[in-house]
């Protein structure tokens, strides 16, 4: 599933986007990918010399891929498309490896428990199937 159908569902928008297409959709799980630029301009800025992905981009990464999972339940609910998922909490944020110029990442976020309004979730981003960041964090939907 390309950009059309990302941008249908979450509001992010390049430069600020960062998923490039959906892989698989499950009943409570995404997986999806996001290929790094060797061009990329926030490799000007960070680490010139030995440019590496920001953690907390990686982070930015899984939280829209579980936006974009809990956006889509909610339509699939007859829910209309005006709530937006929103971060309520980043809980055991691990990272593992550094992600290069040129790395094609592997996000993955599942729904863990729904509470009310409250949407908890894991997720993780690979490359080259070796775990990179491991998180989990909290959505609620809120109205647009």
């Amino acid at each position: 599933m390309a950009q059309a159908f990302i941008e249908a569902r979450i509001p992010h928008r390049s430069p600020f986007l960062f998923l490039d297409r959906v892989l698989a959709l499950e009943a409570a799980a995404i997986s999806a990918e996001k290929h790094i630029p060797l061009d990329w301009p926030v490799f000007a800025g960070h680490y010139p010399d030995y440019p590496i992905m920001p953690g907390v981009l990686l982070c930015e990464a899984v939280f829209q891929a579980g936006a974009l999972l809990i956006a889509e339940l909610l339509r699939q609910a007859g829910t209309p498309n005006q709530a937006v998922p929103v971060l309520t909490r980043i809980q055991g944020a691990k990272f593992k490896r550094e992600v290069r110029p040129g790395d094609l990442l592997e996000i993955r976020a599942e729904l863990v428990e729904r509470l009310g309004p409250a949407w908890l979730l894991k997720g993780s981003v690979r490359v080259q199937g070796k775990v990179v960041l491991q998180v989990e964090f909290a959505c609620t939907a809120k109205e647009a």
